[in-house]
């Protein structure tokens, strides 16, 4: 019975094919790069290794450069859910064993959605993420993938 209503539940969910792209209007959040940065498409694992500093290097070599939003934005808990598939305490605790272990210190946080396109503008090999309806000149939006 109970395994019954665990694959009911998947199911209801809508699972869906690992390549298929997340229909990009329905998530509350865009995730940028700076307008030089040849990658259009990224795997949604991929997105948070990103963040969570497991890939530090963009396929040309350039240095990864993550900026995340401050922890108690909307934005940075629907970003912890849909992208890393953890609630925010969870990445919290992600970077307080990163720190104390000394392998590795957090994106930096910025306040806002226009701190946020400030720093991926001035920077290369930067990435990071804003609300859906934050305006995005000068920077390039990526489609995250399943």
């Amino acid at each position: 019975m109970r395994a019954t209503v665990v694959v009911w539940a998947v199911m209801s969910l809508g699972v869906t094919r690992p390549t298929d792209p997340m229909p990009a209007r329905s998530l509350p959040l865009r995730v940028i790069v700076h307008e030089s940065n040849p990658v259009a498409e990224l795997p949604r694992a991929e997105v948070s290794r990103l963040f969570l500093k497991r890939t530090t290097r963009w396929a040309d070599g350039r240095p990864v450069q993550p900026v995340d939003q401050a922890a108690k934005s909307p934005v940075h808990h629907d970003f912890c859910r849909l992208i890393h598939g953890r609630q925010p305490s969870a990445v919290r605790h992600y970077w307080q064993q990163m720190i104390f272990s000394g392998r590795a210190v957090p994106p930096p946080e910025k306040a806002s959605d226009a701190e946020v396109l400030a720093f991926v503008r001035a920077n290369p090999g930067a990435v990071g993420y804003v609300s859906a309806a934050a305006p995005i000149a000068g920077v390039r939006e990526l489609t995250v993938t399943r």
